[in-house]
């Protein structure tokens, strides 16, 4: 199953772009990343049953054991691809909240877009561990 990050934005090659490489290369699963600008730009063609995955301030503020097992279950029922979205400074309307299977929140407090690119590339490297049961995730 592909996991695919689409970000609003340029991340450039400072110490989150850095951030973001470590964590993406240490994914098992194949892993993708478009970056289109803060406005315009062509969404890559969703393929039917593709996932939607929104960070979004309104959505679940879910643990990584969640997050893994909904990707667990993705997996196990074919899905190909989930997308996670990453919108512009002004995120997403009601309209494109409403087309996502999943709005997600990395709490309150709002983080810069290239920060939770990092955190987002950290939440797929722990959800994989831990469907692969690998001892980089404990809970406690």
């Amino acid at each position: 199953m592909l996991l695919h990050i689409v970000a609003r934005g340029r991340i450039g090659r400072g110490p989150e772009a850095e951030l973001v490489e470590r964590y993406v290369k240490r994914v098992a699963w194949p892993t993708r990343i478009t970056e289109l600008p803060d406005t315009g730009g062509k969404m890559p063609e969703r393929a039917p049953g593709t996932r939607l995955v929104m960070l979004d301030e309104t959505g679940e503020n879910l643990p990584s054991r969640v997050i893994a097992e909904r990707l667990g279950h993705w997996r196990d029922d074919g899905v190909r691809e989930v997308r996670f979205l990453i919108g512009a400074a002004d995120g997403f309307d009601d309209a494109q909240r409403a087309e996502a299977d999943l709005l997600i929140s990395f709490g309150r407090a709002t983080w810069p877009h290239l920060m939770a690119r990092a955190m987002l590339a950290e939440q797929l490297w722990r959800a994989t561990s831990i469907l692969a049961n690998h001892p980089y995730h404990r809970e406690g």
